[in-house]
């Protein structure tokens, strides 16, 4: 899987860990982002929640519209990726039905 370079991104990261509430992150990504894209991400979210919770892929596919190749990748980084999805699900984790 091909890494981003690091040096290429790291305003965008930066740019990331400055915001301070779900408001400005909501003004920022409305900004940075398409309405897809944001939505694609969103989605992505909502997939790796539900996996976490042993959700079938059938239930995902019918509550949030994805794919079952996006809901195979999202899976896919969650068992072997490089743990972004993890961190983020344990950090949200108490404000999530989990």
């Amino acid at each position: 899987m091909k890494k981003f370079d690091f040096n290429k991104t790291e305003n965008f990261y930066k740019a990331v860990l400055c915001l301070e509430s779900p408001e400005e992150c909501a003004t920022f990504f409305e900004d940075i982002f398409t309405v897809k894209e944001l939505q694609d991400i969103s989605q992505r979210i909502e997939v790796a929640i539900m996996l976490d919770q042993g959700k079938s892929y059938n239930e995902i596919c019918e509550k949030t519209g994805a794919s079952t190749a996006t809901i195979s990748r999202v899976n896919r980084c969650l068992l072997y990726g490089s743990g972004g999805y993890r961190n983020v699900l344990d950090k949200i984790a108490p404000k999530e039905e989990k």
